[in-house]
């Protein structure tokens, strides 16, 4: 549910309200006051790289106060030409020019008008020298090996923190250890030297990082002469110094951080240790730095004052200092004088009391001067409060209290005003208030009185004032409604009254409808690395949309505005979407709602789902022969409950390291009891399921090993591979490396003749396959596979029965008839084969058939033959997809799994006549007004005798309408261009022409046209010429025995006309096998002679082209490489005229015919074929298997399938 919390900008401006009502109301300029100081400088540093330096002190008052200084407590005059003074107070500049030194001193400033003098605390500015190392000449040290030595640093006075480091002339450090220490003061010490300490380079250097310098001072040369009799001793404390004693006095304030030293010579090395006497250290503010030398304790208190005691020791002795620590603090308020407005004939009392170590002395002062030669009437001192009775106006002072120690003083100013003023609303009249239903309502009337008054509300309506629960008035005026309804808006009048007079103000309210706010979903569970999707329905009062702001949380932390950098989590508005979730992302995330009156925020829960952590402590109990107990702790389910447990084994000898799934178990079990097999050397890993998905493996189990036993199952899948006739290759499933269940695996096979009452025969092999030698084909056989070790035999096999090797047919069927269904469609009917004379088991029947002649002009076919196959015992077949009016041959076999058997005699049939397939092309070649002279090529396939052309034509201008169709007859087959008249005018025509024979027309092929308006020509061009210097390419043979027509056409404008034009039949490839020398073919011949004549025409061609000008080699470069904007001018000037879909390459030679679809009466071979191609016939039933192939010696043509089977004889 929703649950309304205050926002937190609401939050504040609550937490302000009711600091404000505890708090005395400041009296408004507009009265007469002592003056204030609201603004004054600390400690000034003249560091020497700033432009000047400023002094602040700023007041109020009234009458406006004037500021005087003083510096060391004498007068100092704000009129020096050398420093800049503000306007209107008491600030001033120094400026960085010359020296300043005689500006260094403490500072007071003084605020006073007629009332009374405020002042400030002491400003001290510090003017910081430049330090600097005297010049010194500094002797060498020599010294023996063994000995001790300080170098002392003596590091000049300047502003701290002061660093010091010791470092040579490359100014590398001089490395510190337990021998060598350097002290707070910058002195560096030797326990004892050593000749490595040797060197001329000693430098010391002292960093003052507020000034930005750093001195050196003058290289110290320091020799250790080496000594054969090096004296051990025990410890002696260098520091503290031997003059020192073995005690000393430290004294630190409060809140300081402590730094205890102690440094003693010897040899071996000391070794210095610490301990508080009386106590212990104060565990986690203390540290030992520099090997010990140094104890360090952080964040001073009073409790940690005492005696500590450094001891430092080697074999031969030691040596001690105690350190009395003594704890002081500068002075601190405990009770701070606080300022007063008062009323005559009143009374009152003023408090000061400071804390500090030592205890601060307190000096009372009235308007600056000491309190004893300026006391009212009626003032009683003490040392710690001032109080005074029956005050009058003439009573008003500021009165200061000093407190003051050895470590500094603490001043507060207390204003003491005797005003009688009538009260004075600083609320402004008519202030416009609104709040939302439910919340509380404040409306404000801040007021200045003295004497006291008193604050009455009452609505505008009603003459009473307000009472009840639900109102409150608070001290400063402000009247506030608790749990507001609707009914609480309108006006309110606030009334201030005291002695002197009364005042008043109005105040308006509005009350607003709450914000109401839905998250969804609601407390989601999502999976680990995917999308979570948290929307915020927000609604909220009209008046209030444009202050509504929507945020979003996660566990009290507020998101960023637009979600994470990475952008893994974004946030747009009422929008928030994590991609890849992690477990981190798990929480309550919260919308809040703001507008400028109320706030609400809704939470929901996400819970973030991921895979289990893998199961842990796997255990072993329970061992046995074939079971072991595996028992195991559940890992951390991730917010998702563990459905089961699979546990998993390694144990295989063939694939070492694969593990394998040996059972399940539920997620509530932490146990199972494994059922195992002989002779394996077991692992187990358990891996843990939930809805999210499977946890990583566990780590592995001990290791479990099972004794050998007999083997418990046979080989499984027994079966003859295809072989030989009268043979038998037996073969069968190996038992798998967990099933042998010992070692020494062999099978035992037994086989005999089905049914025969004879013994079996028997063999055993190591592998899973066998040879056998049957006297008979195609025989069946009981088989029997046992399996063996070395502890025994496994149980009693069963027999399978197995067939031995099969051999071709030896006979052929006899084709009864051939039924003509339609031009393209044949059924065949044969007699079976009898069972005996199949060798084997049948399969099916296929017929083989090809093409002998076509009946339309007579031409006979090369042999290509066709296969189809009928699986099963059946005596009928369809064969598709045949050429209309054609002769055939077919013959029908029979095959087994070995092969087909023998063809049966062929079988004569023919094809009636069809309709042909749709004209070659159609092209409009010129056009004019009215007139359009068309173009084509006759059908590829004619399918019979061509009786004619039927021609049709219609209107199809650039509307939604077409016109009426018109038709011609023209019948007489050889025409190939119609000249068409009577047409209207610039208008578009479709235009279509179908082939016809007796059986009727065909697909028509079309074209679309415009005609021209008046005086155009519509010659249109042809696409592309023959590149004359080019060699002839071969055409490509789409289909034996197909036609195409060559033409080589001028690339010039003009008519169809051609400069040659002939017919080639295709042939296929591999003639080879049908013609014994392809050279003394006829049709071999004709082609060489019209290759050879166009080629002369060729020649002929480009010498003409090259005694015209000299430009035929500039004609031809722009046709290889042409000019783009030539081209692109070409283009968009005149059309383009090609007779195929695809522009030919330049220079290439083209056939003008295109390879047409196949016509609707022919049959599809793809229907009736085997595999993946659909098989039917007329009522829907299996036809047959459709396989394209050719016998040796055919012609290979294009898209034909290869032979599945080789034919026999």
């Amino acid at each position: 549910m929703a649950k309304i919390l205050s926002g937190k900008r609401l939050i504040l401006s609550l937490f302000f309200l009711v600091l404000k009502l505890s708090t005395a109301i400041e009296i408004p300029l507009s009265v007469q006051q002592v003056p204030t100081i609201i603004k004054q400088s600390k400690v000034q540093v003249a560091f020497p790289f700033d432009e000047y330096f400023q002094i602040e002190c700023e007041a109020k008052g009234n009458p406006e106060p004037v500021f005087s200084w003083t510096k060391d407590d004498k007068p100092f005059d704000l009129s020096d030409a050398r420093i800049i003074a503000s306007n209107n107070s008491g600030t001033f500049k120094i400026p960085n020019e010359g020296h300043i030194s005689h500006f260094q001193g403490k500072y007071r400033c003084y605020a006073s008008n007629k009332l009374g003098v405020a002042m400030s605390e002491e400003i001290e500015f510090i003017v910081p020298s430049v330090p600097k190392f005297p010049k010194e000449k500094i002797e060498p040290l020599d010294v023996e090996e063994g000995d001790p030595i300080v170098l002392p640093c003596n590091p000049p006075k300047g502003l701290p923190p002061l660093h010091i480091y010791w470092m040579n002339i490359e100014l590398e450090h001089i490395e510190q250890d337990e021998r060598v220490y350097m002290s707070q003061k910058g002195d560096l010490y030797f326990a004892n030297v050593e000749e490595k300490d040797s060197r001329n380079d000693y430098c010391c250097f002292a960093a003052f990082p507020r000034l930005r310098t750093i001195v050196q001072k003058m290289p110290m040369k320091l020799t250790v002469n080496s000594s054969n009799s090096i004296k051990q001793r025990k410890p002696r404390l260098l520091l503290p110094p031997p003059e020192s004693g073995s005690e000393s006095s430290v004294t630190i304030l409060k809140g300081d951080t402590l730094l205890l030293e102690c440094f003693a010579e010897g040899l071996p090395t000391p070794q210095v240790e610490w301990k508080k006497m009386g106590g212990d250290l104060p565990k986690g503010r203390e540290t030992k730095e520099n090997y010990g030398k140094t104890l360090k304790i952080e964040n001073i208190s009073y409790r940690d004052k005492g005696n500590y005691r450094c001891t430092a020791n080697n074999f031969l002795g030691t040596a001690n200092h105690d350190f009395h620590v003594i704890v002081e603090e500068p002075p601190r308020w405990r009770k701070k004088p606080e300022s007063g407005v008062y009323s005559t004939g009143s009374s009152g009392i003023l408090l000061c009391e400071a804390e500090g170590e030592p205890q601060p002395t307190i000096k009372w002062r009235v308007n600056g001067f000491p309190i004893g030669n300026h006391l009212f009437a009626g003032d009683v001192v003490f040392p710690r409060e001032v109080s005074f009775t029956n005050l009058h106006p003439n009573h008003t002072a500021v009165y200061q209290c000093e407190a003051s120690n050895i470590h500094g003083t603490v001043l507060a100013n207390a204003n003491i005003d005797v005003v009688d003023v009538i009260p004075l609303i600083q609320t402004k009249d008519e202030e416009n208030y609104a709040t939302v239903i439910g919340y509380s309502a404040f409306l404000h009337c801040e007021y200045f009185a003295s004497p006291e008054a008193i604050v009455t509300w009452q609505r505008m309506d009603e003459a009473q004032a307000l009472e009840g629960r639900r109102y409150r008035i608070h001290e400063n005026g402000t009247l506030q409604i608790l749990g507001t309804t609707e009914e609480d808006a309108g006006s309110y009048s606030c009334w201030v009254e005291n002695a002197i007079g009364k005042t008043a103000v109005t105040a308006n309210l509005d009350i607003r409808n709450a914000t109401k706010l839905r998250v969804s979903p609601k407390n989601p569970r999502v999976p680990k690395s995917h999308i979570l999707e948290l929307h915020c329905e927000s609604k909220c009062d009209s008046h209030l949309k444009h202050s509504l702001k929507l945020s979003w949380s996660k566990d009290g932390e507020d998101f960023e505005i637009n979600g994470t950098e990475d952008g893994r989590i974004v946030i747009d508005r009422a929008n928030l979407t994590i991609s890849n979730v992690t477990l981190e992302d798990q929480g309550v995330f919260s919308c809040l709602a703001q507008t400028a009156l109320d706030s609400i925020a809704e939470a929901t829960q996400v819970t973030v789902l991921d895979v289990p952590d893998p199961p842990r402590n796997l255990q072993l109990s329970e061992r046995q022969n074939r079971s072991v107990r595996l028992s195991w702790e559940a890992g951390a389910d991730h917010n998702s409950n563990i459905s089961e447990y699979i546990v998993e084994f390694e144990g295989n000898r063939e694939e070492p390291g694969r593990w394998e799934e040996l059972t399940r178990v539920q997620g509530k079990e932490t146990t199972a009891l494994l059922q195992l097999a002989p002779y394996v050397r077991y692992q187990f890993r358990v891996t843990a399921v939930n809805e999210v998905g499977k946890s990583h493996p566990s780590q592995p189990s001990d290791y479990h090993e099972t004794p050998p036993a007999a083997p418990e199952k046979n080989p499984q899948n027994i079966r003859v591979q295809a072989s030989q006739p009268k043979e038998m290759i037996i073969k069968w499933e190996p038992l798998k490396s967990m099933e042998q269940n010992g070692p020494g695996l062999e099978y035992r096979v037994t086989w005999k003749p089905q049914g025969a009452p004879v013994e079996w025969e028997e063999e055993t092999v190591t592998n899973h396959t066998l040879r056998v030698m049957t006297p008979t084909v195609y025989a069946p056989y009981d088989v029997q596979v046992q399996a063996i070790n070395q502890l025994g035999s496994g149980p009693e096999p069963q027999s399978v029965v197995l067939y031995s090797g099969e051999d071709y047919p030896d006979t052929a069927p006899v084709v009864h008839s051939v039924d003509v269904i339609n031009s393209t469609l044949v059924k065949v009917t044969w007699s079976t084969i009898p069972k005996d004379r199949v060798h084997g088991h049948l399969k099916g029947y296929q017929i083989n058939w090809w093409k002998t002649k076509s009946l339309l002009d007579g031409r006979t076919h090369p042999k290509e033959v066709n296969i189809l196959r009928f699986s099963g015992q059946r005596n009928y077949g369809m064969v598709p997809s045949l050429d209309a009016f054609s002769e055939f041959r077919l013959t029908v076999l029979a095959y087994n799994s070995k092969g087909v058997g023998p063809e049966s005699e062929p079988y004569i049939f023919q094809t009636p006549e069809g309709v042909p397939e749709q004209p070659t092309f159609l092209k409009v070649i010129k056009v004019d007004k009215d007139t359009a002279t068309l173009s084509w090529e006759q059908p590829m396939k004619l399918n019979g005798n061509l009786t004619g052309y039927l021609l049709q034509y219609q209107i199809i201008n650039d509307t939604d309408e077409i016109g009426e169709l018109n038709e011609i007859n023209i019948t007489t087959p050889s025409k190939s261009s119609w000249h068409l008249s009577n047409l209207n005018a610039t208008t578009k025509y479709k235009f279509y022409l179908r082939a016809c024979t007796s059986k009727g027309c065909g697909k028509p092929v079309t074209e679309e046209s415009a005609t021209s308006g008046e005086g155009s020509k519509g010659i249109r061009k042809i696409s592309e010429g023959v590149n004359l210097t080019q060699k002839i390419h071969p055409v490509e043979v789409f289909e034996p025995g197909a036609e195409h027509i060559v033409r080589l056409m001028t690339k010039n404008w003009g008519d169809n006309d051609s400069i040659f034009q002939d017919v080639i039949e295709t042939r296929g490839r591999e003639y080879g096998g049908l013609y014994d020398d392809i050279s003394t073919q006829g049709w071999f011949i004709g082609l060489m002679c019209a290759i050879a004549l166009l080629t002369l025409i060729l020649l002929t061609v480009c010498f003409v082209k090259r005694n015209k000008g000299g430009k035929y080699s500039v004609k031809e470069k722009e046709d290889l490489h042409p000019d783009p904007e030539v081209q692109s001018a070409k283009d968009e000037t005149f059309g383009e005229y090609s007779d195929s879909d695809e522009k030919p390459l330049k220079g290439s030679l083209r056939s003008l015919n295109r390879v047409m679809q196949p016509t609707e009466s022919a049959d599809s071979l793809v229907q009736y074929g085997e595999g993946d191609h659909r098989l039917f016939n007329e009522d829907g039933s299996f036809i047959g298997a459709y396989a394209g192939s050719k016998e040796k010696g055919s012609v290979e043509s294009n898209g034909s399938s290869t032979a599945t089977f080789p034919l026999r004889a």
